[in-house]
């Protein structure tokens, strides 16, 4: 359950609570090199208005990602995590102003989940761009899914929230029963964005009047565990698969080739998912004579070029702890996802995709060029010049301490109009995307164009700072005294447990270099309950930071 802070927290207004200052600001940050001053304010719309662009010819899109709300609810720091987020979005939201977020996935933490209010973090997930009038659209990631949490159940929850429309997130597959919802995931959609000129109404009456400036899809990579699943054999959780599915590639192909016959052009698009495919794998670790960015250290991604941070390295991909034959026996990576890099790289040709925008490594900040007719080791597809590209690690959940943010994403009419991607334009090129992060402490930084010279063009680098919750560090000993220890089975290698060892109490070195102690619930009748609860030391994107244990009583 809630503790009684959260509850608190939600029943007087999440945006009331957190309006004070942050200890952790800086009071002396440099002055952004982008700002909200000169833009159009946006004025006030239906809720469930189209996405629009602005009147001064921009769209701007925040990315909150790898937020891990409800981690820990039973001690006083899970909440107190949650909180931080909120801060840090209220901070992005009032900075930016933007006219889309987007929730990239790992809303919750689903392994700390109760099954039956696990779907209610949503609420305070979301407060922020409620009270702004913001509309937001998700993607789910693979925390998002557990043995007490559902993702149909998030999306279901994200709907009912008022006022309707804010919520932009959909399901456009047809998933008639669980196994195709386990076999497709379920946040696959698209958006259209429409320009300044066209008149405002409906979804309907714009797509039969005006032509879209810009699609927004939304991919699921799935992962995490199947809901109120368990294996006959083993009684322990069932693996989901974590790449896109087949089924959604073929969706996107023909969903994608449909458009271009009804408008007669092919529209730019932006991609999101949170688990990054393959080649953002191969990209950082190309490190071969002549690879695009390459700097004097070998190093594919270069500070100046590439500016972000570079600390999860080798980076967790589509389709890593799964094996080609289709089971979770802790291999390396499947290569499942190779029909998904064929589908974005196919889109990319020319005039359609522009990025792919992922998450779920919380240590890596950076964007990179899928160059056009390159081949990186291990993906055998040439490139077509599709930018990748992560976020921001946004969440005072999950591991690492990077501080906290959101990426920013702008087009511009103009930037369309040049490259002739424009309905009324003959030409064909690449449209240029401006992208930045804003951190909690008010600095922009990795501030680049993503265009045609991007990986030539030099940039500042990006510092590599850090942020703490000073409330949400300390173990109290009454927590101490209420964990259950027993030898156990822990599962460790990746985020999504993919590969089994043992471990007891004393804590045992694992095979991902973790150090664990496993806790378990004490009865069988606990099985409503997270059943996995370890302590690990922070191993870059595979480990915790932090102490995840049972209560003494739920």
């Amino acid at each position: 359950m809630l503790t009684r802070r959260a509850a608190l927290a939600l029943a007087l207004g999440v945006v009331s609570i957190i309006t004070t200052s942050v200890v952790f600001l800086s009071t002396n940050s440099v002055p952004p090199l982008r700002q909200v001053v000169g833009r159009d304010v946006r004025a006030p719309r239906d809720p469930a208005a189209p996405l629009q662009f602005r009147s001064d010819g921009s769209f701007q899109i925040a990315i909150f990602e790898d937020l891990h709300f409800g981690e820990n609810a039973w001690t006083h720091w899970g909440p107190q995590q949650d909180l931080s987020t909120v801060r840090v979005m209220e901070a992005v939201l009032d900075a930016e102003q933007p006219d889309l977020v987007v929730l990239n996935g790992d809303l919750i933490t689903g392994e700390n989940a109760f099954r039956e209010n696990s779907t209610v973090y949503v609420d305070q997930i979301v407060a922020p761009m409620v009270h702004r009038a913001v509309p937001w659209a998700s993607t789910y990631g693979n925390h998002d899914s557990d043995f007490n949490l559902s993702r149909a159940d998030l999306l279901a929850r994200e709907q009912q929230l008022l006022p309707r429309g804010l919520a932009r997130t959909a399901n456009m597959l047809s998933n008639p029963g669980p196994g195709d919802v386990r076999r497709a995931g379920v946040t696959n959609y698209y958006l259209p964005v429409y320009g300044t000129d066209c008149a405002p109404g409906n979804d309907k009456d714009m797509a039969n009047h005006c032509v879209p400036q810009l699609v927004l899809w939304f991919f699921d990579s799935r992962g995490g565990f199947l809901y109120q699943q368990k294996d006959g054999t083993t009684d322990q959780r069932v693996g989901q698969e974590n790449w896109v599915d087949d089924s959604v590639v073929a969706w996107f192909e023909q969903t994608q080739a449909e458009l271009e016959t009804t408008y007669r052009t092919v529209i730019p698009a932006l991609a999101f998912v949170h688990i990054p495919p393959n080649v953002a794998y191969a990209l950082q670790m190309n490190t071969a004579p002549g690879s695009k960015g390459r700097n004097g250290s070998g190093d594919s991604v270069d500070p100046h070029r590439q500016p972000g941070i570079n600390d999860d390295k080798p980076l967790a991909q589509q389709a890593e702890g799964w094996c080609p034959d289709g089971a979770q026996s802790g291999c390396a990576y499947g290569g499942q996802d190779e029909s998904f890099m064929r589908a974005i790289a196919a889109a990319g040709n020319g005039t359609g995709i522009v990025a792919l925008f992922v998450g779920h490594d919380h240590g890596d900040t950076w964007c990179h060029t899928w160059a056009a007719g390159d081949t990186l080791p291990g993906v055998d597809i040439p490139g077509t010049g599709v930018h990748v590209c992560f976020g921001q690690h946004t969440g005072y959940g999950g591991y690492g301490t990077w501080t906290r943010g959101g990426r920013q994403v702008r087009v511009t009419e103009e930037s369309l109009r040049q490259a002739g991607l424009a309905a009324s334009s003959p030409t064909n090129h690449r449209p240029a995307v401006d992208t930045w992060i804003r951190l909690e402490t008010g600095d922009v930084v990795g501030n680049v164009s993503l265009n045609a010279t991007y990986g030539r063009d030099v940039y500042p680098s990006t510092p590599n700072t850090h942020t703490h919750c000073p409330t949400c560090d300390t173990i109290d000993a009454s927590e101490t005294e209420s964990v259950r220890k027993r030898p156990s089975v822990w599962t460790g290698g990746s985020r999504w447990g993919s590969v089994l060892g043992s471990a007891s109490k004393s804590g045992s070195a694992g095979k991902a270099g973790m150090v664990v102690e496993a806790v378990v619930p004490a009865a069988a009748d606990d099985i409503q309950r997270p059943k996995l609860h370890v302590q690990q030391t922070q191993h870059k994107h595979r480990g915790w930071r932090r102490y995840v244990r049972w209560p003494a009583a739920v």
